[in-house]
């Protein structure tokens, strides 16, 4: 999950830094592609990094095991409140390291404390999906649709090569809105809904949208690891409303 998003922290009109980098759109073809290359196969590597460690989670663990744990950390009425909490400290965190200039350890840092943080959160959703939802295809279902979005979104960017930077404010709002609502929901014990879990997907797909041209216009060369933990984080928010959703249904 994630809620709230960070600027890049530098000037748009500044071209380079001492860091070396250039910024993609003024950078030549060849860096350019080359740039964009090494974000994806990043994602690629997260998002097969958080695989692997839900797979190691639900292999080894008993799912009496697990149960008592999600038990013991999600049972009380505000156990989510502290845990989405620290998960928000965390993110920021991860994504402070992930676009410092200090070192690339550093950034490969912050994208691997990230991606470990994401796949804490997503056990409780993961659990019920595949203990108790009955249904053995729903987690690849959602992974697929998920992707199927994710592209979809993508291409329409690299097609259109459309700014979407003005959309950065807009997507602050909303994330700090649907925060908002969920504190009020914990608070209150009220569920969310299906129409919650669809304008989180249209918040997450706006995310997608805004990222990937941040990675046409905006990010310089030499960050591919923030960039990429961008658009991490945009997708594994997608995720999580489309396999609510999916499981609401079924």
């Amino acid at each position: 999950m994630n809620y709230e998003r960070n600027p890049y922290g530098y000037d748009k009109g500044e071209a380079t830094w001492d860091g070396g980098g250039i910024l993609a759109s003024l950078a030549s073809e060849d860096e350019r592609t080359a740039f964009i290359r090494r974000t994806y196969l990043h994602l690629l590597g997260a998002v097969i990094a958080f695989v692997a460690i839900e797979t190691v989670v639900f292999t080894l663990v008993p799912e009496e095991t697990l149960g008592s744990l999600m038990l013991g950390m999600f049972g009380g009425q505000f156990s989510w409140l502290i845990v989405l909490g620290a998960f928000m400290v965390v993110s920021w965190l991860a994504r402070s390291w992930a676009s410092s200039d200090t070192s690339i350890g550093m950034q490969y840092a912050g994208l691997s404390l990230y991606v470990i943080a994401q796949a804490v959160i997503f056990v409780p959703l993961l659990y019920l999906a595949v203990y108790h939802s009955g249904q053995e295809s729903l987690l690849p279902a959602a992974a697929a649709l998920t992707l199927f979005i994710f592209g979809g979104l993508t291409l329409a960017t690299f097609i259109t090569k459309q700014d979407f930077a003005f959309m950065g404010r807009f997507l602050w709002f909303g994330g700090i809105a649907a925060l908002g609502v969920i504190v009020c929901g914990i608070f209150f014990q009220f569920n969310l809904g299906f129409w919650f879990s669809a304008a989180m997907i249209v918040l997450a797909s706006g995310y997608i949208l805004y990222d990937t041209s941040n990675v046409i216009h905006h990010y310089r060369t030499d960050q591919h690891v923030a960039a990429s933990l961008a658009l991490f984080a945009s997708v594994a928010l997608l995720f999580w409303y489309v396999l609510q959703i999916m499981m609401s249904r079924r």
